[in-house]
């Protein structure tokens, strides 16, 4: 079993923010079982956007798994995405992360490859 979407957020903020980087929730979802998308703010305009990898991925693994879906891509564009996405699933989280670099999003473990 998967945790609860609100304590797996509640760590991330931690480990983010001991990390010296800034995280806070911008859209809070479903407390056990809202999907929850990561936005990285380079704080230049533009973003490295993670969501959650596909269950046919590794349907097998109890751990929450990760795909970077855009990297540096400009920030209102997916915002527009997520303000869409918002309307079909209200249950969804997202978190942002301020981070210049871009590395401190702390899924490297997590993170799934998905060769075209």
């Amino acid at each position: 079993m998967r945790l609860k979407s609100a304590l797996w957020v509640s760590s991330y903020l931690k480990r983010v923010n001991q990390a010296g980087a800034f995280a806070a929730i911008t859209n809070r979802g479903d407390e056990s079982a809202g999907a929850v998308y990561l936005k990285i703010n380079r704080l230049d305009g533009s973003v490295d956007f993670y969501a959650p990898a596909l269950p046919g991925i590794d349907a097998t693994s109890i751990w929450r798994q990760w795909e970077l879906r855009k990297s540096a891509a400009p920030e209102p564009e997916i915002d527009a995405w997520l303000g869409k996405e918002k309307t079909m699933d209200p249950d969804l989280w997202i978190v942002e992360v301020e981070d210049k670099s871009g590395r401190c999003h702390l899924l490297d473990e997590e993170l799934v490859s998905i060769d075209p």
